[in-house]
């Protein structure tokens, strides 16, 4: 499993963007995670999935609430991965009403969970590979911080942790 200290993997991540702009169509972008992530200070939140219980009713919209007060502690970016693909992640994005606040960033394949060492097996409960429930503050690529949530918990990922641990 990827400890502090320890640069992230080499990755690419899918966003669905909804407004055309340099480089990008509207649609489904790819986007390699160390070049994303060069120069930047960011929260990365990783959670199973996308419309799942916890993570519609308080992991995003914790992120959502309190994208500003993050921001204000230095925080360029904060995403939320997950082993969805691009057009599911951009429709709970919307849901969520994200835009602005937090890129949803999906992991269709679990490469970059995986290449994380995050990854959970949830194919009894028919989800297949998923991510563990985490939250990361990430450096110029480099971790920072690392919460990793025991199974079924919901107490060190959430944005308020993470506003601690930036205090």
């Amino acid at each position: 499993m990827i400890q502090a200290g320890d640069k992230l993997p080499d990755a690419t991540l899918f966003e669905f963007v909804e407004d055309e702009r340099a480089g990008c169509t509207i649609g489904p972008n790819s986007f390699d995670v160390r070049e994303q992530t060069a120069g930047k200070r960011l929260v990365i939140f990783g959670l199973p999935g996308a419309f799942t219980p916890t993570c519609s009713a308080k992991h995003v919209p914790g992120y959502v609430e309190h994208a500003e007060q993050l921001r204000a502690l230095g925080i360029d970016e904060i995403w939320c991965v997950s082993v969805n693909d691009a057009f599911v992640m951009g429709a709970w994005g919307r849901d969520q009403h994200a835009s602005g606040k937090v890129r949803m960033m999906a992991d269709g394949s679990a490469a970059f969970t995986r290449a994380l060492g995050l990854e959970q097996d949830l194919s009894a409960r028919g989800m297949g590979i998923r991510s563990q429930r985490y939250a990361m503050v990430v450096d110029d690529g480099v971790v920072k911080t690392l919460n990793v949530e025991a199974a079924g918990k919901f107490e060190v990922s959430d944005a308020k942790s993470i506003l601690a641990t930036l205090s």
